[in-house]
């Protein structure tokens, strides 16, 4: 976290997606975020369906936003920031290779760290 934003920087796969062959780091800013959490499904679990979100969205190793019934009430892993509790967000959805990341915040802005 830095200040109300969570900062969630990691290295493009550039095997995947070669407009990243020269980009270090991407960096993306969540704005006024309220709460997030790293998830334990993979692109195994993904495959295998054992993900809430893999029947709904596209690809794997995607970015998302997501709406609608997010079936999020029984996870307790999440870390909150109570001096934006409450604040109208959206949630934001990115699969690593090996975790998930999930955060409500209101915007979002993204850095290509060379």
């Amino acid at each position: 976290m830095r200040g109300d934003d969570c900062v969630l920087r990691f290295k493009p796969n550039h095997f995947v997606f070669q407009e990243y062959e020269d980009v270090g780091f991407i960096e993306l800013t969540f704005k006024g975020c309220s709460r997030y959490r790293l998830g334990k499904t993979n692109d195994e679990g993904w495959y295998r369906g054992q993900c809430r979100f893999s029947k709904l969205a596209p690809a794997w190793g995607e970015f998302y936003e997501v709406g609608g019934d997010l079936y999020d009430h029984t996870l307790d892993d999440w870390v909150q920031n109570e001096s934006v509790r409450g604040l109208a967000t959206v949630r934001y959805l990115f699969y690593f290779r090996d975790e998930t990341f999930e955060c409500d915040a209101s915007g979002w802005e993204k850095r290509d760290v060379v």
